[in-house]
């Protein structure tokens, strides 16, 4: 310890706290007390502590202030929000009542109408058939429990009903898309690079319309239905582009019944008992078990190659390529379009095998890719479904 600071620093604690006496006179008593520059110390840093605490709690509860009234202004700005559109819907639906009951003889121009908005509808509904879950919810009312009502709360309540398929259809081909691109992110691939798809020749001008006017005109229904049947169609028309995309992709699981008995990269070898680079994933499962192609594409080799026996290559297109070996026997033939699913073959143990398994390789422009990543993404595809 340096006491030569020590002594330095008393002589300026006695400039600045010299010692006081505090002389108190009570008749003919009197009392004295001494300051010292120490005690004057002590009472200083007391202070500044009380000081320095209140200045905290200040702070901090003005902070917690602040905050809870922007939390408080965030939820009226969100319960403002669902009040306009509760509002707008009940506007919308109570100028459609009374339109019917102040016209007279328009029941059945509203029946033509609706017929329209229905044609537009069906359009968009048909891209969400065929799958496990993705139309449970774009069903229309059921007409026997509008037989209580009037024609008019009938055709309105029909009206209403297409609105709520409209909207759902929105959201239903915008969340199916989300899901999609994260599959295709857990392969290592970017959505927004995958190869063009190849599409049969279609056209019309349902989407591509920029005028409101002219889109309906189109259609022959109401602007405003026309505005959101052109957005609706945007995302329906999304998500079909990039399914249609990302169907050559192989996601599917090229096995039904097998456990996987090697990964894909660096392992032992179960001949020469030494580390080496393993370009696949094994399934090992009975013999004979089918095996199946994980992409629609065009078969681009079958035959023998050296150590994987009989084998089976598919070329699914934008660079992608799949390999299938030591197989029993081969169900297909070099140039033959085949579609996810497709038998190629049998399980067996042909070429450098120790037992009856499928040895499956996934290509990407040349290079071998982890399976592993592709299988996991189709599994999350199917489960979203």
């Amino acid at each position: 310890m340096d006491y030569s600071r020590l002594e330095d620093a008393r002589p300026r604690a006695s400039r600045w706290f010299p010692e006081r006496h505090i002389h108190l006179r009570s008749g003919d008593d009197a009392r004295e007390f001494v300051l010292t520059s120490r005690s004057q110390i002590l009472l200083a840093l007391l202070a500044a502590l009380l000081g320095g605490w209140c200045l905290f709690a200040t702070g901090s509860f003005a902070w917690m202030s602040m905050a809870q009234s922007s939390q408080d202004t965030t939820v009226a700005k969100m319960t403002a929000y669902y009040e306009r559109m509760n509002a707008d819907r009940q506007a919308r639906l109570t100028a459609a009542v009374t339109a019917l009951n102040r016209a007279s003889g328009s029941i059945e121009g509203m029946a033509k109408d609706i017929e329209k908005r229905h044609e537009a509808l069906a359009w968009l509904l048909q891209d969400f058939k065929g799958g496990k879950s993705s139309g449970a919810n774009l069903k229309p009312v059921d007409p026997a429990s509008l037989s209580n009502r009037s024609p008019a709360e009938q055709m309105a309540a029909v009206r209403e009903d297409q609105d709520r398929l409209l909207t759902q259809a929105e959201a239903a081909a915008r969340s199916r898309a989300e899901r999609l691109r994260f599959a295709i992110r857990m392969t290592g691939l970017d959505p927004a690079h995958l190869g063009p798809a190849e599409t049969a020749a279609a056209g019309g001008p349902l989407v591509s319309e920029t005028d409101p006017r002219a889109l309906a005109a189109e259609l022959d229904v109401d602007e405003d239905y026309a505005v959101r049947v052109q957005h609706a169609a945007r995302d329906v028309l999304d998500f079909r582009a990039l399914s249609a995309e990302a169907e050559h992709v192989p996601m599917a699981r090229p096995v039904s019944e097998a456990y996987r008995s090697s990964t894909y990269g660096v392992r032992k070898d179960p001949f020469t008992g030494r580390p080496a680079f393993h370009a696949g994933q094994d399934f090992a499962g009975g013999y004979g078990s089918a095996v199946y192609s994980t992409a629609p594409g065009v078969v681009a080799f079958t035959g023998v190659r050296t150590g994987y026996g009989n084998v089976v290559e598919i070329d699914h297109g934008s660079g992608f390529k799949t390999r299938y070996a030591h197989l029993a026997s081969i169900s297909v033939r070099p140039g033959q379009r085949i579609g996810v699913g497709f038998r190629v073959g049998a399980m067996g143990s042909t070429g450098r095998s120790t037992g009856p398994h499928l040895h499956y390789e996934v290509w990407e422009n040349g290079r071998v890719r982890d399976p592993t990543r592709f299988l996991k993404a189709g599994d999350h595809v199917q489960q979203a479904d």
